[in-house]
């Protein structure tokens, strides 16, 4: 798609629709909130402008970090022990590790990973009694076999396990053009540079030996007792690719040129920091890949890396350290600019203004990998972390143009704000919908690859995407219905809405998550409230709005993928459900007065209540979820402020 003309005219003040009037009562509680956390938010302003919250997981990176860190003989003790002793306080009374608070049986990747970092470190023994409780738990699930796809990998790159129970692609598969049927780039970036390091050790069937390694193969269960839940195997044969190969001149030295050819591919997505792709798992992939490539432990790209990743190091609220996957620092300051705006903070003010500085410092002016699949279309977008150049995504560039367009309408930005709004609306998919971070690159042989592959290999329109660009589209630039490109996606939003109402949400937990974004969607670019599909994502909401007029849903959602609640209302996700509902109708109804009261009373619980902690950030289904810090201020603060401008001045 090519460029594609802004008529800086239509930008909206996105002002709601008044309503019927609401009480005093509500009003003065309504103002005191939003004050709190306004307040709140501005007290903890970094001094670049950028609001700096944990993007907290539970103990995978933490783990990596660990085991790198006796790997490259740089075992920081205070920093070690600091990670220690959160990973210690993460484990549960019966052993085990869990990937989200409600997990029952425990998790196997997170018990095998963290289990064997402890071990490694010395921190634990063997013999622990809670030890042979995880021993005991990983056996009787089935044993290694039922971990996750990364996990099998770290086994492997320890020398715990033969790289054979790996599903290999072969190395060859790199050099196939863009062009083929099947290509590299069929996966979405952040799956590719998993990948590509991953190919690389396999291919070299490179393993470390650490000091301990006897103690935790002791330790590990032995082969699994029960079959294995799914048998996946690669589409991908040698013999078929260097046929390919062959086809389009690639004959001699098909490996050496492939290896040099992921090697190439590593090196030209290294961030500033050393950090590839600004992730800490790719990263430390990258790190074994290229020691399997003969490059020295002391090599300088190796050292700098290692530093990207302590760089990710966050103190959390319970004590000890936490090495986050990466930063969100664009994330959260582009999302708390906004609320803080549609609060009342003008644009004007100090602080505001150095936050949009800071965003405007970041937008990206690279062509990245998105590109490919997206030629002749400008650089605008925005990336997730601070360190991010070469990654943009769909939702962040959204989130800083929603906190750009206040200044945009008095005139300012205007360039930067074309930029942007140029590259979203070029990277809608085919289908009408929108991806996270590059168009059309799902295709469905990536499902039997690995266990994961539906979640992590591609990059697939969504439910929370599609919404989320549609709310912006047209609350923050006027459009319609009657556009093309909002037509197409608002048909693509429909025929996906599920048959109990509601829409599956990739990146947030999970069918609340996706149902907000997509109501609120449709809502913004007009679509009647009266719709079918409105009307059944409405009273779905009804449906599983809790007895004390909140909203919960496990993570359990999304590994089931079919809604599953939580024992208890959350102060996010009764935020997002609150959010939809004041967008779907005129006045207060009383779920939404229901709603509004839960949210008043979570907002008096501790910071460390589950209401408050609970990881909403979808990441990779069953492994990897996120406890987003700034949430807890983010949405409330949203939601309260929507319900204030729609319903009006007190009667």
């Amino acid at each position: 798609m090519g460029y594609v003309q802004v008529n800086m005219s239509k930008i909206s003040h996105h002002k709601q629709n008044k309503g019927v009037a609401m009480s005093k009562d509500t009003l003065e509680k309504l103002e005191d909130h939003i004050q709190t956390l306004s307040n709140e938010l501005l007290s903890q302003q970094a001094i670049d402008g950028s609001w700096r919250f944990c993007f907290e997981s539970g103990t995978m990176t933490d783990s990596y970090s660990l085991l790198l860190m006796k790997l490259l003989k740089k075992e920081h003790s205070k920093l070690q022990e600091e990670i220690i002793y959160r990973m210690i306080q993460k484990q549960s009374s019966d052993g085990l590790w869990r990937a989200f608070p409600d997990e029952k049986s425990g998790n196997v990747s997170a018990t095998l990973e963290s289990t064997i970092a402890l071990l490694y470190t010395g921190a634990l023994n063997s013999r622990d009694p809670s030890l042979q409780l995880a021993k005991e738990f990983i056996q009787n699930e089935g044993g290694i076999d039922q971990a996750g796809s990364l996990t099998k990998v770290i086994l492997a790159l320890l020398g715990h396990i033969d790289w054979p129970m790996i599903t290999r692609i072969p190395i060859s598969f790199l050099l196939l053009p863009n062009g083929s049927p099947a290509s590299l780039y069929d996966f979405v970036g952040f799956a590719r540079v998993h990948i590509v390091p991953i190919m690389i050790a396999s291919h070299q069937n490179f393993t470390v030996r650490l000091p301990n390694k006897n103690m935790v193969d002791n330790w590990l269960p032995k082969k699994s007792l029960l079959p294995k839940k799914n048998s996946y195997h690669s589409p991908f044969h040698e013999k078929s690719i260097q046929y390919s190969l062959e086809t389009v001149g690639i004959r001699d030295n098909i490996r050496r040129r492939s290896l040099r050819f992921g090697e190439q591919f590593l090196l030209n997505r290294i961030e500033q920091d050393g950090t590839l792709y600004s992730y800490m798992t790719t990263t430390f992939l990258m790190i074994f890949a290229l020691l399997a490539l003969q490059y020295p432990a002391n090599h300088p790209i190796i050292q700098k890396a290692y530093r990207g990743i302590l760089s990710f190091q966050f103190p959390t609220i319970t004590g000890g350290k936490h090495i986050q996957e990466t930063t969100s620092t664009v994330w959260d300051t582009s999302l708390l600019l906004h609320a803080l705006q549609q609060a009342g903070i003008t644009s004007k003010n100090p602080k505001i203004k150095s936050g949009i500085y800071y965003l405007l410092d970041r937008q990206q002016r690279k062509l990245g990998d998105w590109s490919i699949r997206n030629p002749g279309t400008t650089p605008g977008g925005w990336g997730f972390s601070d360190i991010n150049t070469i990654n943009p995504d769909l939702d962040d560039t959204t989130a800083c143009l929603r906190a750009l367009a206040p200044s945009v309408r008095r005139g300012k930005y205007k360039k930067e704000w074309s930029r942007g709004v140029n590259w979203v609306l070029s990277m809608q998919n085919r289908d009408g919908g929108w991806p996270a971070f590059e168009k059309n690159t799902y295709k469905h042989w990536q499902n039997i690859i690995t266990p994961d592959g539906g979640d992590f290999l591609g990059d697939p329109s969504s439910a929370d995407l599609t919404g989320r660009t549609l709310e912006f589209l047209g609350n923050h630039l006027g459009l319609r219905t009657n556009h093309p490109q909002i037509r197409k996606a608002c048909n693509w939003l429909i025929q996906n809405q599920l048959q109990d109402g509601s829409w599956f949400g990739r990146w947030g937990i999970t069918y609340i998550y996706g149902t907000w974004a997509a109501l609120t969607g449709l809502r913004a670019v007009g679509e009647s409230i009266q719709h079918p599909s409105i009307q059944k994502g409405i009273k779905w909401l009804h449906s599983i709005q809790n007895p004390d007029g909140g909203w919960g849903e496990s993570c359990y959602s999304d590994v089931r993928k079919k809604y599953t609640p939580l024992d208890e209302s959350t102060i996010v996700q009764t935020a997002w459900a609150l959010d939809a509902l004041i967008a779907c109708s005129s006045k207060p109804t009383p779920a939404i007065e229901a709603g509004m009261r839960c949210l008043f009373s979570l907002l008096k619980k501790p910071k460390t209540s589950l209401s408050t902690t609970y990881p909403v950030g979808g990441g990779l289904a069953g492994l990897f979820y996120v406890y987003y810090h700034s949430y807890p201020y983010i949405w409330p603060l949203l939601t309260l402020t929507h319900y204030k401008q729609k319903y009006g001045d007190p009667a």
